[in-house]
């Protein structure tokens, strides 16, 4: 599990998934949330505007886990 650190309140989930090195563009952030390869805080979301906030937890395609701080 990552520690990925914010110093905002939120960050939304595509914008997360580039900032996290997940994808590289929101093209691509929104093909991987659409395809269901998400989970936040174990639930799988399609909302690629969800905002992620520290002590969430995001799994990406059961491979990749970040822990917001």
């Amino acid at each position: 599990m990552q520690e990925i650190k914010i110093n905002t309140k939120f960050i939304k989930l595509d914008q997360f998934l580039k900032f996290a090195g997940i994808s590289q563009t929101g093209g691509e952030s929104k093909f991987i949330i659409k395809n269901g390869d998400v989970k936040v805080n174990g639930e799988v979301t399609f909302e690629r505007g969800k905002k992620i906030r520290k002590g969430d937890i995001v799994e990406v395609a059961d491979q990749d886990t970040f822990t917001i701080k």
